[in-house]
């Protein structure tokens, strides 16, 4: 009778655990103590929601990775003052911090209405046109998801247009932008109220 072979012993498969992710917070610790890696981590993490942001107000690139610089900047100088909650503060916080950059650079450019009534002409007043008829009775919630918005919004004032914007596009709630913007409830209410009845007249010269 052959003897029989010793069977080879089983080679185990060494199961290497994925690295976790450092959180926001444990990188604003880190950059905060002069990592350098650490902020620049952040950077690259979160500057696609702060170009999203911004591209709701501007529609050069540009004037969006301007925005971008400003917006961490500010963040790097003010590391000292984040005090994070919750899972979703540093996002909040950063959110918060690309808002006014973009309300503090609409107030630096923001043009004469004549101007920007005169860049609706031709093909694009009778596109507008249509678009208008076709929203229904809220008008301004439906346009300012449009691609002309950004030429229409032009008209108001930079209060009007981040509270349309914040509210009516982004969705973010009345508490929510007072806490951004740091106004009270009230004057958010008062603000999206006049916006919309500013937007309204402006409309009424396209229908």
């Amino acid at each position: 009778m052959a003897d029989r072979q010793t069977p080879l012993p089983i080679r185990q498969k060494q199961i290497v655990q994925p690295r976790e992710e450092p959180t926001d917070d444990t990188l604003v610790a880190a950059a905060g103590a002069g990592d350098e890696a650490a902020f620049e981590q952040l950077f690259e993490r979160h500057r696609r929601q702060v170009a999203r942001i911004a591209s709701r107000f501007f529609p050069q690139r540009e004037q969006i990775e301007e925005i971008i610089q400003d917006s961490f900047t500010k963040i790097y100088l003010a590391l000292g003052t984040y005090h994070g909650t919750h899972d979703a503060s540093f996002r909040a916080w950063l959110t918060q911090i690309a808002v006014n950059s973009c309300y503090d650079q609409l107030r630096r450019v923001r043009r004469r209405p004549e101007h920007a009534l005169g860049e609706l002409e031709g093909s694009e007043g009778k596109q507008l046109a249509a678009q208008i008829r076709s929203t229904g009775s809220d008008v301004e919630s439906a346009l300012v998801s449009r691609d002309l918005a950004v030429k229409l919004l032009a008209r108001v004032s930079p209060e009007d247009r981040m509270v349309l914007t914040l509210l009516d596009v982004e969705g973010f709630s009345v508490a929510e932008i007072a806490e951004m913007m740091n106004w009270s409830i009230s004057k958010v209410k008062v603000r999206a109220h006049r916006a919309r009845a500013h937007l309204r007249r402006i409309l009424r010269r396209f229908l």
